[in-house]
């Protein structure tokens, strides 16, 4: 089976290839020749993650799924939540956003946060929405050069090492889009017998 993962970010791309049984091909929008901008434009990670992949469904006529993810502060009350990307602005830069994290973190007691993410897949015209959650709590300073986004900041429950000090592997066995797309896999499977 071949599947389009409607994303222009290669560091997702590389994790979820990274998760997929053999079997199944996952192409990125660069393989089909999409280097469109979705806009992202819902008030949720399901309406983000669904719009994306209606977009190429319907403007590729692929098998496609398409994620959004977020971090979610206890202490920010729920912020960056559906923003992360964009919590410091549009230009989407990592670094920028995390600053702007530990800077509202600052004297907060309560470092609780979780991310997020939700899966919308589209096959043969076939909707559906899988999550994955992730607890943990937001370190005083970024460690680790591992990752991408917000790892530096993000310490998972029952853990020693943020994400970005965590290899792909060991990432992989405990986050959020490793668990949401588990439940994409899963649903693959039982589609494909």
């Amino acid at each position: 089976m071949k599947i389009v993962f409607a994303t222009q970010n290669e560091n997702k791309v590389a994790e979820i290839q990274h998760l997929m049984p053999a079997g199944i091909e996952v192409m990125s929008l660069k393989t089909i020749g999409c280097a469109d901008d979705i806009p992202e434009t819902a008030d949720t990670l399901e309406g983000n993650a669904l719009i994306k992949a209606r977009y190429v469904a319907e403007k590729f006529g692929v098998n496609c799924f398409a994620d959004d993810t977020g971090l979610e502060i206890a202490a920010l009350s729920g912020k960056p939540g559906v923003l992360s990307a964009r919590y410091a602005g549009e230009d989407k830069r990592a670094d920028a956003n995390m600053n702007r994290v530990l800077t509202e973190m600052k004297n907060a007691s309560d470092r609780k946060a979780q991310f997020r993410t939700v899966i919308a897949a589209i096959i043969e015209c076939k909707e559906m929405l899988f999550e994955g959650i992730v607890t943990g709590s937001i370190t005083e300073e970024k460690s680790g050069e591992k990752g991408f986004g917000y790892d530096p900041v993000f310490l998972p429950d029952g853990c020693t090492q943020t994400f970005a000090e965590m290899d792909l592997n060991e990432k992989n066995k405990i986050s959020h889009r490793g668990k949401a797309v588990a439940k994409l896999i899963e649903w693959l499977k039982l589609r494909s017998t």
